[in-house]
């Protein structure tokens, strides 16, 4: 089992490597349909968004995804748009310290989700300027899917 701060500086790492030079509507949908092509190589039963701005640029529910996908990516979005973090990284972060995130910012459980799977989308120079979003797999799983996605679209390996 990883150890729970070094996955914490780990995260930490990779979103400060996971930098764009640029994010607009081509890049959305360019991003969006490569992790439909991952899920689809892989059978994945996933649902996928991507919101710039507060506008949603891209939405797909592969096979064997379910409605229930949907409630779980607003709530993982909504962490990523109050930290600017990788809603695991905030998750693993309070493991690591045992706090809750929800409860430390008076929000209710049902509005936020810090489990793997939110990821900001974060431009040199101008900061997140959105959020790309997958549910229905282990919450490491999701994270480490969009972050595969992101690092192919962008070359950023």
């Amino acid at each position: 089992m990883t150890d729970p701060v070094a996955l914490v500086a780990q995260l930490e790492a990779e979103l400060h490597r996971l930098v764009l030079d640029h994010f607009d509507h081509d890049d959305a949908w360019a991003l969006g349909c490569a992790l439909v092509e991952l899920g689809q190589e892989r059978s994945l039963p996933i649902a996928i968004d991507i919101h710039r701005g507060g506008q949603q640029l891209f939405h797909a529910a592969l096979a064997g995804s379910v409605p229930d996908n949907d409630a779980w990516i607003a709530r993982k979005r909504r962490v990523v748009e109050i930290t600017g973090q990788p809603s695991f990284l905030v998750g693993r972060r309070d493991a690591a310290a045992g706090t809750d995130f929800a409860n430390e910012r008076g929000l209710a459980v049902g509005e936020v989700a810090t489990h793997g799977g939110a990821v900001p989308l974060v431009v040199r120079g101008v900061g997140a300027v959105g959020v790309v979003t997958v549910s229905g797999l282990a919450q490491a799983d999701d994270h480490a899917l969009v972050v595969e996605a992101i690092e192919r679209v962008f070359d950023l390996t």
